[in-house]
């Protein structure tokens, strides 16, 4: 069974920019769903909190800059 599939996904308040750009997260005790807010059914990807604040934090550096 999918764990998520019960989950509430959640947008950023940021998001809504002219591109529709945007990612859903979802928060399970140890891990976090992401996925695609335009295409919500293609599947998502899972990561651990302590993963997801690394991320975010090199993110935030720059150091993932398209």
């Amino acid at each position: 069974m999918n764990v998520f599939s019960s989950a509430t996904w959640r947008k950023s308040s940021h998001s809504g920019g002219e591109h529709g750009g945007c990612v859903e997260l979802a928060a399970l005790p140890n891990v976090i769903g992401i996925r695609d807010s335009k295409n919500p059914h293609v599947g998502h990807l899972t990561i651990g909190r302590r993963h997801l604040t690394t991320l975010l934090a090199e993110i935030k550096a720059g150091r993932h800059d398209l």
